[in-house]
């Protein structure tokens, strides 16, 4: 599905990625961790083209991605921070993305399961934070891509808008989807992820399942396994 191999990115003098080597294969959860600066938004950006790297290839789909950019057709991207036109209405831009990329899904089951259908006439600019993830879930989730990238999807969600999300990310997995994740809560990665990458000063520390890293790392459970490799990598 995706194959990165010895992937390098500096901006400036600051080396992000530094000889990343990763296969995520067809189907299944995976959530790159890190704490900040290690890399994640980069590499997730690489694999988009919107970061160009200095050194590396990558692949998605079996096609390498440095001179084509059809691929993205095949990705549905939630960025971590979406700036949509203030003066818009939750109508209009869902429907403006409908109109560019064709091919939806049932967008208004969407819409309901995200309590959105009082907010479709609203603008954009005039919506909370939470009410604005939910606009760029409903974006993100319904076309039908293979791969789908969701960077820090939980933001700014009540609980409730939290189960849809692990509902929907569930489904998608069921009809054999991979789903590239990014996210700083522990308890939704624990909850939803079959297999995690960690990533500390551009490589790649640690990959494979939590049970896994709880073992690797001799602790009881995965917080305390994430704290005890950034214990022990800044002792």
């Amino acid at each position: 599905m995706v194959s990165i191999q010895n992937l390098y990115k500096k901006f400036g003098k600051n080396q992000v990625l530094g000889g990343v080597d990763l296969n995520i294969d067809k189907g299944g959860i995976i959530a790159v961790l890190g704490p900040n600066g290690s890399g994640k938004t980069t590499l997730i950006k690489s694999i988009l083209g919107m970061v160009i790297p200095n050194k590396g290839d990558i692949s998605v789909m079996g096609k390498n991605i440095k001179h084509s950019s059809d691929y993205r057709y095949q990705i549905d991207y939630l960025p971590q921070i979406a700036n949509f036109p203030s003066n818009l209405k939750v109508r209009e831009l869902i429907k403006m993305i409908k109109d560019l990329r064709g091919h939806t899904t049932e967008d208004l089951q969407l819409i309901e399961a995200f309590k959105l259908i009082p907010f479709l006439d609203k603008k954009l600019g005039n919506l909370s934070g939470g009410t604005k993830q939910k606009v760029n879930l409903v974006l993100t989730f319904m076309f039908d891509s293979p791969l789908i990238i969701l960077d820090e999807p939980t933001t700014g969600l009540d609980p409730i808008s939290l189960i849809q999300l692990k509902q929907l990310i569930q489904t998608e997995k069921n009809k054999g989807k991979t789903i590239l994740i990014t996210s700083h809560i522990m308890s939704f990665v624990e909850e939803v992820s079959d297999e995690i990458v960690f990533l500390l000063e551009g490589k790649i520390y640690f990959k494979g399942t939590i049970p896994e890293l709880k073992t690797k790392t001799n602790q009881p459970d995965f917080e305390h396994a994430i704290a005890s490799i950034l214990t022990n990598n800044h002792a």
